[in-house]
């Protein structure tokens, strides 16, 4: 029997909602049919934007949205994107598709997106091919309330008042698609950028994210952060994020695989992939308390999530996956360990929201479905805003001879309303394991339970889209401070506690 210890009485850091947030990119079908189909579309919409999108997203409590890109972001011009939409620029997507991109959904449209979803603002700018000036007036145009070219602007264009924008992305990938620059160039730039991204209200603070690694490129952090601190006295000022890009490849990046075409031995290898986050997190988060010993600068995974071969049939730059029973678990296990490094992870954005790579939501005209990873995130939500608790767990070794994974992964929360939350993973594709949780000098007074599992390939689709769907989880026992219960084969399941 496994035995999970939870210590309610030792709180490990705070949870920010950010570790849900998500990731939007004009690629593919993410946006356009996606979430926006423009007012005069006979899909359901609330300017532009598809009613049902919205509403499912809304149930996840989705925190913030990363927009424009990815790759696109440091070729994005955003005065491409605003005033009449008959008068804007047409342009190539050259990253993703080579489709014209009609500059359609722009700062407006995503500002509007952000206010009927409720969440918090990540906007990406453009160093790789952009300016300090087009950077700069950027900001201005969207969070100046004074007299000012922009501000002006913005009042011609329909919205007089000013936005929020939580989070400010100074390039993106620059290590690559971005500008292939090395990180002593891209640091000074970085330097010189973000000196424009102006606070124009001290109550609207924007929070800074400089472009950190790709996977384990600990060179590029060592050489951005040694460049940004070089005047080591207020370098935090102009800080406050440093992100980290890492995707989920069975078979490398030349051989990805497929979403729905897979064995025992590539369930496994996924798995192993996925819990090699922890330790980048671990690996750029030393390098980070070199120079940040007090942890003010967040790690923010603003791409993460698996990344097969394109479904048969398909553009392959539009990168449209399925999304199983697999997914669901490379989603659990990754916040999980966001949720285990709260102290230095402060935001986390899934790629991508919206039919690419490891969506929440397909769409298919005027039909939607829920992905399964969408169901981890609705399981998962109760964690947003609380306190990490402490916990341990044992396990044991599991899978192939190349790929080991440990056979259960958890973490624990405990909301403000007193409630524990535990998320547990069985990473085994066909063993059940009995579970003995054990908190340490409490008792538990009653307990809800939600669980998604199926086989290993089980997925929804338009003809059938509640084939994987959550359940009650019944038959927990309680005994004062003991709960014992029996986890399924390929699941992630949720315990409510009432203490």
């Amino acid at each position: 029997m496994a035995k999970l210890y939870i210590n309610p009485h030792n709180r490990k850091g705070h949870i920010n909602p950010e570790l849900q947030g998500h990731f939007s990119e004009h690629l593919g079908r993410c946006i356009y049919e996606g979430i926006y189909v423009g007012e005069n579309s006979p899909i359901p919409n609330v300017n532009g934007m598809r009613r049902d999108v919205v509403e499912a997203l809304r149930e996840i409590r989705i925190p913030v949205l990363r927009w424009p890109g990815g790759c696109f972001a440091d070729e994005y011009h955003w005065k491409d994107g605003i005033g009449p939409k008959e008068s804007r620029k047409k342009m190539i997507n050259t990253h993703w598709g080579g489709v014209v991109e009609d500059n359609s959904f722009g700062t407006h449209e995503y500002m509007e997106l952000c206010r009927q979803l409720g969440c918090k603002t990540y906007v990406n700018g453009n160093v790789g091919s952009g300016t300090v000036q087009e950077m700069s007036e950027w900001v201005e145009y969207m969070t100046f309330e004074g007299v000012s070219p922009m501000a002006d602007l913005r009042a011609k264009n329909g919205h007089p008042e000013s936005w929020k924008v939580d989070y400010f992305g100074v390039g993106n990938e620059n290590w690559g698609c971005g500008g292939n620059m090395t990180p002593q160039y891209y640091g000074n730039l970085y330097r010189r950028y973000q000196t424009y991204v102006r606070d124009y209200r001290s109550d609207r603070r924007i929070y800074k994210i400089c472009c950190g690694p790709n996977v384990d490129d600990y060179h590029w952090t060592e050489g951005v952060l040694e460049t940004t601190h070089d005047h080591a006295e207020g370098s935090h000022g102009f800080m406050n994020g440093l992100s980290l890009h890492y995707y989920t490849h069975p078979g490398g990046w030349d051989n990805k695989g497929y979403a729905l075409d897979f064995d025992r031995d590539v369930w496994y290898e996924t798995l192993d992939r996925t819990l090699y986050m922890e330790q980048l997190i671990r690996g750029h988060g030393a390098i980070l308390d070199r120079y940040d010993p007090e942890k003010k600068i967040g790690l923010i995974v603003d791409e993460w999530g698996t990344w097969y071969q394109v479904e048969p049939g398909t553009n392959p730059g539009f990168l449209y996956q399925q999304n199983t029973m697999r997914d669901a678990l490379v989603a659990g296990i990754n916040l999980n360990i966001f949720n285990k490094h709260c102290d230095r992870v402060k935001m986390a954005n899934i790629a991508q929201m919206v039919n690419v790579l490891q969506a929440v939501i397909l769409t298919e005209g005027e039909k939607m479905i829920k992905t399964p990873t969408y169901h981890v995130f609705h399981m998962y939500k109760d964690h947003q805003d609380g306190e990490l608790l402490e916990s341990f767990l044992e396990t044991e070794a599991i899978g192939t001879k190349e790929h080991q994974v440990p056979n259960l992964q958890e973490s624990v929360s405990q909301g403000a309303d007193g409630r524990i939350h535990v998320t547990l993973n069985n990473l085994s594709a066909d063993r059940d394991y009995e579970v003995e949780a054990v908190l340490a000098e409490c008792s538990v007074k009653a307990v809800a339970g939600e669980i998604l599992t199926g086989a290993m390939d089980a997925h929804n689709t338009f003809e059938k889209p509640d084939a994987v769907h959550p359940q009650a989880f019944q038959g927990v026992q309680v005994s004062g401070g003991a709960l014992k219960f029996t986890i399924p084969a390929c699941s992630v399941l949720h315990l409510a506690l009432e203490v």
